[in-house]
């Protein structure tokens, strides 16, 4: 690792914390978080890289404030995680995503373009090794049938404000690239687990419903069907992509584990009642509760590029890395 400035948005979330702490892992020194700490923002999921780091509070839509972190850090490196991301709050609030996931995007992508370049396809000669890392999801992609898996060529439909909001991000970066040159990529991912995962989420919220005694609530029928990676494993690949990935290219990054919903709440229940016994089992909770409008049926990912382009691949299958999730979840509660 070098001793280049590297900023990382969204850093104090889920995913951008564990980020955080793999490149801290890895000997990164010089590095910056910008979190806005919204309800998905968390300092505490940095607490144990607090020292190594340099933490400022602040939204990626400030564009003063985004423009004074570039002219004092002259940034080499953006790995951009900032985002609305919870689905069910983009049915009820939608501005918040196209605020954030939109124009945050675009400012973060204006400030690094007028920090590194001259104009198009000229960089500055303090910054011929910048990159751009935005993070995507699968689900711009839309919804899968039965069979078939998303692939970097497949057709953008995102079927949530969410999704859409993520979509239109991603087609920025891209436009950056073909129009000024600039240096970015792009990952799309599937679903993730882990530790520091937002208590919103289906996850935590299986394990906090089961432990507190309450009804454990599935969707619908409990057979949409999600590609599972963990979130450990994301980050070598983001890694991966940020230092050797081909400019303007996307790479999808996919843990080959799709499973079923209801499967999910079942294995986390046979954990649990390993783990943590009462009296009855933990799968007499589940219950069943009316599906969420557009819900998507299936999403899965094909990460041949990745792993054939730059030699990555997930380590954890689903079963090992629940494991190590529900694990962490117990010793951390008070995070359910």
């Amino acid at each position: 690792m070098t001793k280049k400035h590297v900023l990382i948005t969204g850093g104090a979330g889920f995913i951008g914390a564990n980020f955080v702490e793999h490149l801290v892992e890895k000997g990164q020194e010089n590095l910056v978080v910008l979190d806005k700490l919204t309800y998905a923002g968390n300092k505490d999921n940095l607490k144990l890289v607090a020292d190594k780091i340099t933490f400022i509070h602040g939204d990626i839509c400030d564009h003063q404030l985004v423009k004074e972190l570039f002219e004092k850090y002259q940034f080499e490196q953006v790995v951009h995680f900032a985002a609305e991301s919870h689905v069910d709050n983009s049915i009820s609030d939608p501005g918040a995503f196209i605020q954030t996931n939109i124009v945050g995007t675009f400012n973060l992508l204006n400030t690094a373009y007028h920090t590194w370049m001259t104009g198009p396809n000229a960089l500055k000669e303090n910054f011929q090794n910048a990159r751009f890392l935005h993070v995507s999801t699968d689900e711009v992609y839309g919804t899968l049938g039965k069979t078939g898996l998303f692939t970097e060529q497949t057709p953008y439909a995102p079927n949530s404000p969410y999704s859409a909001s993520k979509a239109a991000s991603d087609f920025i970066v891209r436009s950056y690239f073909h129009t000024y040159g600039m240096p970015v990529v792009t990952t799309n991912c599937s679903n993730n687990y882990g530790a520091y995962q937002h208590k919103e989420k289906l996850i935590p919220t299986i394990i906090r419903n089961a432990i507190s005694g309450n009804p454990i609530p599935i969707y619908g029928d409990g057979k949409n069907v999600r590609d599972w990676l963990y979130v450990k494993d994301h980050c070598t690949g983001i890694l991966k992509v940020l230092e050797n990935g081909k400019l303007g290219e996307t790479y999808n990054i996919g843990g080959k584990n799709e499973r079923e919903n209801i499967y999910i709440a079942q294995k986390i229940c046979d954990i649990l009642d390993e783990l943590l016994p009462q009296k009855t089992s933990y799968h007499d909770q589940i219950t069943y509760v009316k599906d969420r409008p557009g819900h998507d049926f299936r999403y899965a990912i094909d990460a041949t590029k990745i792993e054939n382009e730059l030699g990555w691949k997930a380590e954890e299958n689903f079963e090992s890395g629940i494991r190590k999730t529900v694990r962490w979840y117990l010793e951390n509660k008070e995070r359910l």
